[in-house]
């Protein structure tokens, strides 16, 4: 079986994930649609984990949509907070809350979180559904260690890009290039290791005989 020229909804409202992901899976042969651009729209994220958050929204999108769905859960985990914002990252100051508001509301409780301390780290869960029913959905994650910073920097990305600090690049995810970026992040690391998975359900190559 193969993924040739498939298409495939992402199960995400966020213009700058849908960007990142068709960079990441870009080697291939999917063409990655938005779910808002075919009538489905957000679903209430009821899960305690990021998994269980990933499986309802690609649920979800491959019911609404009749094709095959992506989706990721991801936020950023506070060692200081004792690992929020976590699964509610997105929605951190209140529902509605824009990236703005979140990352206000995380750098005001951390404000007296000493520098060595404010390690955090982003942690990525991405699926694919075959479909709605899809028993058995491809599980895989990322995780991506910095620590926080007292201030905004960079005007890249989204989230809290600009308030993560990468030790190994001594700048912040959002002072990244993307190329970059799509290389070491939490959301680059799942989405390589789906496209392993990937490969190895539905690219299998033919053993060669003689």
């Amino acid at each position: 079986m193969t993924l040739a020229a498939r298409r495939v909804v992402l199960a995400s409202g966020n213009p700058g994930k849908l960007r990142e992901l068709r960079a990441l899976l870009a080697d291939l042969d999917l063409t990655i649609l938005a779910q808002a651009d075919l009538g489905a729209g957000d679903v209430q994220e009821t899960g305690l984990t990021f998994v269980e958050n990933a499986i309802i929204k690609a649920r979800h999108a491959a019911r609404v949509t009749g094709l095959p769905a992506i989706a990721d859960d991801s936020g950023i985990e506070v060692d200081a907070l004792g690992g929020s914002p976590g699964v509610f990252s997105a929605r951190y100051a209140g529902s509605g809350a824009d990236d703005r508001a979140n990352l206000e509301k995380l750098l005001a409780d951390v404000a007296d979180v000493p520098d060595p301390a404010r390690t955090a780290r982003f942690h990525c869960v991405m699926v694919y559904l075959r479909h709605g029913l899809d028993p058995t959905p491809l599980v895989c994650d990322g995780v991506w260690e910095g620590r926080l910073l007292r201030a905004p920097r960079g005007s890249q990305g989204f989230g809290y890009d600009p308030i993560f600090f990468v030790p190994t690049h001594d700048c912040t995810s959002a002072e990244l290039e993307p190329a970059e970026k799509n290389r070491i992040s939490h959301r680059a690391r799942a989405a390589q290791a789906l496209s392993q998975a990937l490969r190895e359900h539905y690219y299998r190559t033919p053993e060669r005989r003689g």
